[in-house]
């Protein structure tokens, strides 16, 4: 394999020095084989053909993605568990290790380990994974640590966006799209002022879960209020944010989609970086609006983007705008943004909880911090029926305290018109 990275993946790539981690984390009641753990991540390691690679900087024309023979094991890192807190301190210590040295895979695992109870923090750059990519891989480790014997099958990469085209995609037609989309993205960063210097500051992640009976009830409000989870989230966020903020609050959040709903090329178990995003706002022209008809407005607004939206344009454009991504790069770092928090909610996550010789505790959000000016990132997931965020940021743009205040304010609100539904 031997593939330029495409636009959003050089984009979360950032350059050589600079790491963008993810970090997804497994709480596991029972104990670990240490040598099933290795194998399971052998095999998870030859089933992915991106943890098989190196990242060349060197060649015109990239950075690439290029099949490395003699890539070592992905490497497992050991540390005493003595708190419930170990996990979130070790995920921000992986946030700063960049991937680097001579033969290093494009993951590794922390085994926060005690007699009776442990947590896995499964850790990839942000330019090689997705949610999607994050729950594919982490199914696979847990189901391999229960039975080692399991085979899984490898799939063959694709070398070039051109590969995930369908067959009706008009690639005359969009070269020359492609150009003009190119002229105007370098246009306007050319135009967008990048001056801004600001100190690096600490990054910091608040942790906190929702019990089963409260999930359960937002599920049912949102149902019966006709609207989704994910909207009603949007909202109470944004109100909190303005509660909060006040003139800095921008009214807008910013959406991940899973691009495998679009591309059946990529498949559910692919390892995928790019999630395309939707923008999404109250209405601040009506400020009296009620909490539930936002929170319709917002869910009417997502289906008609999600609707609307040409994944295979997405990336085939992206094609084009390589020679601006270091602008791009220079432009996140440097300014505020025009949203509040990017949200990504993954929803009901498809991993089991009982295994033969282990049970899943829990599952945390994924925690990542981004480097840049604005690195608001809500994430929330479902397991066991329990909601679980992720809220991060830099005090730099955003202080912790404040980050406390908004994460109250917003589950405040919405458990507060919870209520109010139900009295109704």
């Amino acid at each position: 394999m031997k593939r330029k990275l495409m636009m959003v993946e050089r984009i979360m790539h950032v350059d050589a020095s600079t790491p963008l981690n993810c970090v997804f984390a497994v709480k596991i009641a029972g104990s670990i084989n240490p040598e099933n753990l290795h194998t399971a991540l052998a095999k998870v390691q030859q089933k992915h053909p991106l943890l098989r690679v190196g990242i060349d900087e060197e060649q015109e024309g990239g950075p690439y993605f290029v099949t490395n023979e003699y890539v070592r094991s992905i490497p497992v890192r050991i540390a005493e568990r003595l708190t419930d807190n170990d996990w979130l301190k070790e995920s921000e210590t992986e946030w700063y290790k960049l991937f680097d040295g001579d033969n290093v895979p494009l993951a590794r695992v922390v085994w926060i380990r005690s007699a009776a109870v442990s947590e896995l923090l499964l850790v990839m750059p942000h330019c090689v994974c997705d949610g999607g990519t994050c729950v594919a891989l982490l199914s696979e480790i847990l189901n391999l640590l229960d039975n080692p014997a399991q085979e899984l099958d490898t799939y063959t990469p694709f070398n070039s966006v051109q590969e995930l085209m369908p067959d009706n995609f008009d690639i005359t037609k969009n070269k020359r799209k492609g150009r003009i989309y190119s002229f105007l993205g370098r246009l306007f960063f050319l135009l967008k002022s990048t001056r801004n210097k600001f100190g690096t500051g600490r990054n910091y992640a608040i942790h906190w879960k929702v019990d089963e009976e409260q999930t359960l009830a937002i599920a049912e409000a949102t149902k019966n209020a006709g609207t989704s989870m994910h909207a009603a989230l949007c909202v109470a966020f944004l109100k909190a944010f303005q509660k909060v903020r006040g003139a800095k609050a921008r009214g807008k959040v910013i959406s991940p989609v899973d691009i495998r709903r679009f591309i059946p090329e990529i498949k559910a178990d692919t390892m995928f970086a790019f999630a395309p995003i939707v923008e999404l706002t109250i209405d601040k022209k009506n400020p009296n609006m009620d909490f539930w008809e936002q929170a319709r407005k917002i869910k009417t607004d997502l289906t008609a983007k999600i609707e609307t939206m040409n994944a295979y344009e997405m990336l085939w454009m992206g094609e084009y705008m390589h020679k601006t991504v270091n602008r791009m790069i220079r432009f996140l770092k440097a300014t505020d943004g025009s949203h509040d928090v990017t949200l990504s909610n993954m929803g009901r996550l498809s991993i089991a909880d009982k295994y033969q010789n282990f049970e899943v505790e829990t599952i945390y959000s994924p925690t990542v911090a981004f480097p840049w000016r604005n690195p608001n990132t809500l994430v929330t997931t479902t397991f066991k029926n329990r909601m679980d965020f992720s809220f991060m940021s830099n005090d730099n743009f955003l202080e912790e305290t404040e980050a406390l205040k908004i994460k109250d304010a917003a589950m405040e609100l919405l458990f507060a018109n919870l209520q109010q539904l139900t009295h109704a």
